[in-house]
């Protein structure tokens, strides 16, 4: 089955058309600039444009930076605070005249990992983040997603973790990666103790470096880098709107 993947983060608004059963990009894909303010308005007027860029009819998938529980957007750290309580199902289907599946963006790429990546039917505990404007998490026991979890937002040396070991604070800060590194390792240990996960994937833009900071990650649980890297986020979407036809 072929579904238009949609990964919404706080920078850009990406998606292409995937084949939900291998992975693989039926479309070229299409990145647009995040509007500022990202306001609901904003946001559904680009993701309309990026559709009609790839020429999709169909239901579509999206990954979205906010705990969504029925439809309803309940928290809004990266994206603007106009968001809370809209119901993003209902605008983006709205806007797209057609069925529009929303999660919460790390759940969606962990989905991606889980069905066809780094951790492909593994059923023990597995921790997925997702490191980029901040960081997103997802947690899997038996195959079977805990959603809306918020790690990122943990208290964490006197802030949030994601203030303390994001990407985006790598840069601002201009971090090293081996510097950069040893801040995730201590979040990572943190992380590791309270769930302790078999596995942790790491998603995001980070992903393709993993071999830049890899050394520094000393904790005893098993890091791994996402498989379907930066793409996560749109195959996982797709993957999620094809379980929710399915229902």
């Amino acid at each position: 089955m072929d579904i238009l993947g949609v990964d919404i983060g706080g920078s850009g608004i990406k998606g292409a058309i995937v084949d939900t059963i291998t992975g693989e990009l039926k479309s070229e894909r299409i990145r647009i600039q995040t509007p500022q303010p990202a306001t609901p308005e904003a946001v559904a007027k680009t993701l309309k444009e990026l559709v009609d860029q790839i020429g999709y009819k169909g239901p579509v998938g999206c990954g979205f930076p906010a705990r969504i529980i029925n439809g309803e957007v309940l928290t809004a750290a990266n994206i603007d605070s106009s968001w809370i309580n809209i119901k993003v199902e209902e605008l983006f289907s709205k806007t797209l005249n057609t069925d529009v599946f929303v999660a919460n963006d790390a759940d969606v790429a962990g989905l991606a990992e889980l069905s066809l990546g780094a951790v492909k039917d593994y059923k023990g505990p597995v921790l997925f983040l997702t490191i980029g404007t901040g960081i997103g998490s997802a947690l899997f026991i038996n195959g079977q997603m805990y959603p809306n979890t918020e790690f990122g937002h943990l208290k964490f040396k006197g802030d949030i973790a994601e203030h303390y070991c994001a990407d985006s604070v790598r840069e601002k800060e201009d971090l090293s990666f081996k510097e950069w590194g040893e801040r995730l390792n201590k979040f990572l240990e943190y992380i590791s103790f309270l769930t302790q996960p078999d596995f942790i994937v790491l998603g995001g833009g980070v992903s393709k470096k993993f071999d830049k900071y890899e050394s520094k990650l000393t904790l005893k649980t098993k890091v791994v880098p996402a498989k379907t890297l930066n793409l996560a986020g749109i195959i996982g979407a797709a993957c999620y709107a094809k379980t929710k036809l399915e229902k």
